[in-house]
C-alpha cells in the first residue's frame, strides 16, 4: 500500500482519529449475482438516492475516509434502524466510544417518523456515513450497508444493542492472531427491562436446531459478506439463515470468550409466521425431514409451556 498520511479531528472518538482525504476506488467494484437477492453487489461510498430519502450525511460527506493500517485493521459497524429514538443514543455511543481507533460507522435509517433523525445528526460528526430512506426490509438495509462498508471486517449493532467499550479491542486481537480467519463472534448478555438475565455462551455444535451464537457478536470479513449478502427469503432470520452457511461452508472462525455485545429482548414471540419461516430453512439446508422434526418439536412445546406455568 502506498503512504497515506492520517488525520485526527478528534482523539475522543473511535470513528474520528485515523482518517484520510483520499477516496477509496471503488470504480467497477460489482460482486456476483446473489441467488438469494437477485441483485448484483456493487460496492458504493454514497447509496444512489431511493425513495422518499429523507436525508444522508457524516464524515464521507466531508471528503473524509477511512483504510486499514498495519496492525490496524478497519472495522466497519453498521447499525439499521427504524423508530429506533428510544435506545439508538446509547448504540451509537457504545461504538464511537470504542477504546480501539480505526472504526467506521455507517447508519441505514428505514424513514424514521420520531425522533430517530434527530439523534443521528447530534453525532453525524462521529459518523462515517448515514442515510435516511425507505427501504424494503431489514435485511434490505443490512445489504445497503454491505455495500458501503470499508473494513476488513463487518459487524451488525441493532439500534437497542450496545458494545462493552473494548469489544472492538478484543476482536482486533483475535484478528491479528488468526490473520486469515473469515468470522469472529463472541458472548453475549441478554437483557430485559433494563436488567442483565443471563449470558448466551455460543453452542457451534448445535447450529442445526438453533442459533449457535448471538448474531450481534459476529464479526464478518467484508468479502465474504459481500459474496453470501443476507438473503430475502427470510424476513426474520436471514442472519441465522447466514451463520448456518458460515458454518456448512466451513469458513474459518474464533471465538473470543469475552462479553462483546449487550442484546436487548424485544419482545418476539415463537409466532407460527415466525415457526414457517424456520421450517423453510430447516427444509433448505437440512431437508424436509430434518424440518419436520423441528415442529413437532414447537408443537409438543406449545403444548408443555402453559401447564408448566400453571
Amino acid at each position: 500500500m502506498t503512504n497515506v498520511t492520517s488525520i485526527c479531528l478528534d482523539k475522543n472518538f473511535s470513528t474520528t482519529q485515523l482518517l484520510t482525504k483520499e477516496a477509496p476506488d471503488v470504480s467497477g467494484n460489482i460482486k456476483e449475482i446473489s441467488s438469494d437477492t437477485n441483485k448484483a453487489f456493487e460496492t458504493v461510498l454514497f447509496l444512489p438516492e431511493g425513495e422518499g430519502r429523507q436525508g444522508e450525511g457524516g464524515l464521507r460527506t466531508e471528503g473524509y475516509f477511512k483504510r486499514s493500517y498495519n496492525n490496524r485493521p478497519l472495522i466497519t459497524v453498521v447499525t439499521v434502524v427504524f423508530n429506533g429514538e428510544a435506545y439508538l443514543e446509547e448504540t451509537i455511543k457504545s461504538v464511537i466510544d470504542q477504546t480501539y481507533d480505526n472504526v467506521e460507522y455507517i447508519i441505514i435509517d428505514g424513514g424514521s417518523t420520531d425522533g430517530t433523525l434527530e439523534i443521528i445528526k447530534k453525532y453525524e460528526s462521529q459518523i462515517d456515513y448515514w442515510v435516511s430512506e425507505k427501504d424494503s426490509g431489514i435485511y434490505d438495509a443490512m445489504n445497503k450497508g454491505a455495500s458501503l462498508a470499508r473494513g476488513d471486517y463487518v459487524a451488525y449493532l441493532n439500534a437497542d444493542d450496545w458494545y462493552d467499550l473494548s469489544t472492538i479491542d478484543d476482536v482486533v486481537k483475535a484478528i491479528l492472531g488468526h490473520r486469515t480467519v473469515d468470522f469472529i463472534y463472541g458472548n453475549v448478555a441478554i437483557v430485559k427491562d433494563g436488567v442483565r438475565i443471563k449470558t448466551f455462551y455460543p453452542k457451534i455444535k448445535k447450529f442445526k436446531t438453533k442459533m449457535p451464537f448471538g448474531h450481534p457478536s459476529l464479526f464478518l470479513k467484508r468479502e465474504v459478506l459481500l459474496k453470501l449478502q443476507f438473503s430475502y427469503e427470510y424476513p426474520v432470520i436471514a442472519d441465522y439463515d447466514l451463520i448456518i452457511k458460515l458454518i456448512i461452508n466451513k469458513y474459518t472462525s474464533v471465538h473470543v470468550n469475552k462479553q462483546l455485545t449487550h442484546f436487548r429482548l424485544d419482545g418476539v414471540s415463537s409466532t407460527t409466521s415466525l415457526k414457517q419461516e424456520h421450517y423453510r430453512l430447516y427444509k433448505n439446508h437440512f431437508g424436509s425431514l430434518h424440518a419436520l422434526v423441528y415442529l413437532i418439536i414447537q408443537s409438543v412445546k406449545d403444548i408443555i409451556k402453559p401447564i408448566i406455568k400453571k
